[in-house]
């Protein structure tokens, strides 16, 4: 016991921030070395080889957005190839290496700036929060690195948005969220919640910084005519919703990897194959039930409502907030965007590192008992994920573990509402009191 009791002190204090940088260092270095060594031994690079392609074609003045096999090869924002251009020119090792870099960074902004949000303040952090969240997420952060997505650097993003609002400032907030809407369509989401808060400068900053990066930054390099028709494209292309595809995502729109909200039900609702692929395949269906294209849409926008209502309703009043019930609220929006984006890849669930590092946070802090009853079933869900990937993601196993995650968290949000009520209305009867 007093061995137990020397260790978790050390831990707690330098040992453990130091156990958590090495662990990191290592994580980040065997995860950015993969991606090289497949290059250097002519294996596929995946979505590498797309980025440095899309990068020459800008480079080149070409188009950006054309059909092959029925779909956009590119599939991001214009200002995504603008960004990819850039790194084209360092050739496609040099793109890898940059890339690989830049989802380092990022992953240990979003570490350090989930554990400031989930404790409220930038010292006596504890290691745990820095540990655990990643650890939890671990497979969808090599997932980033391995396929060379950026859902990563949209998570630094988005939570350096969250401190940037905690800190009154909102028109950084606003312009954080606008790049990464930039890189990847669905963060622009959030536009609602800022509206809904009375974010007015955020908004704005949002708007602002999103119509720059789409039409005037381009200019230059495209003109604007060119930038103005690679919008159009892209928004022909991407912002479209059938009973056979979302977006240009004939392949996977319905698919077992899809777990958003709009996937699972297509896929659990409608007679629709769950594992469509271009080559010849035996079809494979879960659908409980048969019903119309027109029927789940009903059910999609019921559902989304009422989890829209839920976070509205847990939201505490504008004078009742304090940091702890803002990270809890951070935490939701995550999850509420995770859920109701139309395409909800695996490594999408790099997100999932905000709302764990909340969890631990009460946890830690002996008020975690609610949601702990519901992020144990979601870790359960997400860890059949790793013993059968395929199916259980058929039958949507991390869109269910991000709704529970969201239900305890509603759950804590609520409770906090009901005891900052009784505290105020204690504290206003014993101001009464003394008055008299």
């Amino acid at each position: 016991m007093a061995l137990w009791s020397t260790f978790k002190r050390r831990f707690n204090n330098s040992l453990g921030f130091r156990v958590s940088l090495w662990a990191f260092v290592a994580a980040a270095t065997v995860f950015s070395v993969l991606p090289l060594l497949r290059y250097l031994r002519g294996h596929t690079i995946f979505d590498y080889e797309l980025w440095y392609a899309t990068g020459k074609h800008v480079l080149a003045g070409d188009e950006i957005y054309f059909f092959r096999a029925g779909k956009y090869d590119f599939m991001y924002p214009p200002p995504c190839a603008l960004f990819l251009a850039g790194a084209s020119l360092l050739g496609q090792g040099g793109l890898i290496l940059l890339l690989v870099a830049i989802n380092s960074v990022a992953w240990f902004c979003s570490a350090k700036l989930s554990a400031i949000l989930a404790t409220g303040q930038r010292d006596k952090i504890h290691p745990w929060l820095y540990l655990i969240p990643s650890l939890l997420v671990i497979v969808y952060i090599w997932s980033s690195y391995h396929l060379g997505q950026p859902n990563l650097v949209l998570l630094a993003l988005m939570v350096g948005a969250f401190v940037a609002l905690r800190a009154n400032r909102e028109v950084i907030a606003g312009g954080l969220i606008a790049v990464a809407g930039a890189i990847k369509a669905f963060p622009v989401l959030a536009i609602v919640y800022l509206v809904y808060r009375r974010y007015w400068k955020a908004a704005a900053s949002l708007v602002a910084t999103l119509l720059f990066l789409l039409l005037i930054l381009p200019a230059p390099f495209r003109g604007f005519e060119r930038a103005w028709h690679d919008l159009e494209k892209w928004s022909a292309g991407m912002l479209k919703y059938s009973e056979v595809t979302v977006g240009q995502r004939p392949m996977r729109s319905y698919t077992w990897k899809n777990q958003s909200l709009i996937g699972v039900s297509n896929r659990l609702l409608r007679h629709v194959d769950a594992d469509v692929a271009s080559a010849p395949h035996t079809q494979v269906y879960v659908n409980l039930a048969d019903l119309t294209f027109r029927a789940v849409n009903a059910i999609i926008i019921g559902v989304g409502l009422a989890l829209g209502i839920v976070f509205i309703a847990a939201m505490p009043q504008r004078a009742k907030r304090t940091a702890e019930s803002d990270a809890i609220e951070f935490a939701m929006l995550l999850l509420l965007m995770l859920m109701l984006t139309p395409l909800s890849f695996g490594y999408f669930y790099s997100w999932l590192m905000l709302p764990f590092s909340v969890i631990t946070q009460r946890i830690l802090v002996g008020k975690g008992s609610a949601v702990l009853w519901c992020s144990s079933p979601a870790l359960a869900l997400l860890a059949l994920g790793l013993a059968f990937p395929r199916g259980s993601q058929l039958y949507g196993n991390t869109f269910f573990a991000t709704l529970l995650l969201f239900i305890g968290l509603s759950v804590e949000l609520f409770s906090f509402k009901r005891q900052r009520g009784q505290s105020q209305a204690l504290e206003h009867l014993w101001t009464q009191g003394e008055q008299r």
